[in-house]
């Protein structure tokens, strides 16, 4: 997950939590959607909160196609995504879908 809102430095996000950015960057996804597909009862994979809390991600109501509001990278979601595709191994291996093959990978933790 990210880094505790006491410490100082730059946000170091999770293997979850940069799929989750990569999925909402591959298209323009419903509010509705994301929550269906990012749900989760477990507070350690609890992505859409802390993509909010880190504000990551906003949720614009004004531009939702037929009254769903629409989930979009922020500027900060954005730049965290590219420089994790600059730095880091996961980067090269994310598909156009937004989905990062887990096989291999160490997760945070």
């Amino acid at each position: 997950m990210s880094q505790d809102s006491n410490q100082t430095g730059p946000l170091v996000p999770s293997l979850p939590l940069l799929q989750f950015l990569a999925w909402v960057a591959a298209r323009r996804r419903s509010h509705a959607e994301t929550l269906e597909a990012w749900r989760t009862s477990c507070p350690r994979l609890a992505v859409w909160e802390d993509a909010l809390a880190e504000d990551l991600i906003r949720v614009e109501r004004a531009a939702a196609p037929h009254g769903q509001a629409a989930v979009t990278l922020s500027e900060k979601g954005a730049a965290v995504l590219t420089a994790a595709r600059r730095t880091s191994p996961i980067g090269r291996l994310a598909a156009a879908d937004g989905v990062v093959p887990l096989g291999g990978l160490a997760e945070d933790g």
